[in-house]
């Protein structure tokens, strides 16, 4: 799985999907692939990120992850997004990135890429699920081919078992409610095996 290149897209305000492309970004260097976490970009201003500390520290310890661009798209085998729930839907700093590869998508470039998707929430049920599928939705109209965890490992029920790919719970004190580090790992591993496979 070595010769499998991964871009790991995410967006985060106050660090909880940071934290899962970081783990992500582990588990698929573990089994050889070369990876990049980007951001897409910021659409806050920055007067509304000021006014929560949480989001103005992660903003601050974080500005030196690089914006992902079409680029990082065209040059991956395989990419993971992973996004806050926004209403049961991806944030809009993730929409807007996703509107904005049309030149990509127009000229097949996303077509067979290998992807897979993580999300969060303030509850159990604050969309996590809805979050993931509309992602994939997007992902249909690539032309991608869309490889959620499944029930693929015992990890998985540990994470809280969504099938359509790791989610967490973000309690009221900024932390994680799940235990889901081996989930996504192996969300990762999974994704960049199908990959390898998918690539030949």
């Amino acid at each position: 799985m070595a010769n499998v290149k991964l871009t790991i897209i995410y967006y985060s305000s106050s660090g909880t999907n940071y934290q899962l492309a970081k783990w992500a970004e582990e588990g698929a260097k573990e089994v050889g692939a070369e990876v990049k976490v980007v951001k897409v970009p910021e659409l806050a201003p920055e007067e509304a990120i000021a006014s929560n500390p949480e989001w103005k520290a992660h903003y601050d310890a974080t500005k030196d992850v690089p914006e992902a661009t079409s680029d990082d798209i065209e040059w991956a085998d395989a990419i993971i997004f992973s996004t806050p729930t926004r209403f049961g839907n991806v944030a809009s700093q993730m929409k807007q990135f996703l509107d904005t590869q049309g030149g990509l998508w127009a000229s097949g470039k996303t077509v067979n890429k290998v992807v897979s998707a993580m999300t969060s929430a303030q509850n159990p049920h604050g969309g996590q699920e809805a979050t993931i599928l509309s992602l994939y939705t997007s992902m249909m109209h690539w032309g991608a081919i869309i490889v959620p965890p499944g029930y693929t490992d015992p990890v998985l029920f540990g994470a809280g078992g969504n099938p359509y790919g790791t989610s967490v719970t973000q309690g009221q004190d900024g932390k994680m409610v799940e235990d889901v580090e081996a989930a996504v790992k192996h969300q990762a591993k999974r994704t960049v095996d199908v990959a390898s496979r998918v690539k030949g």
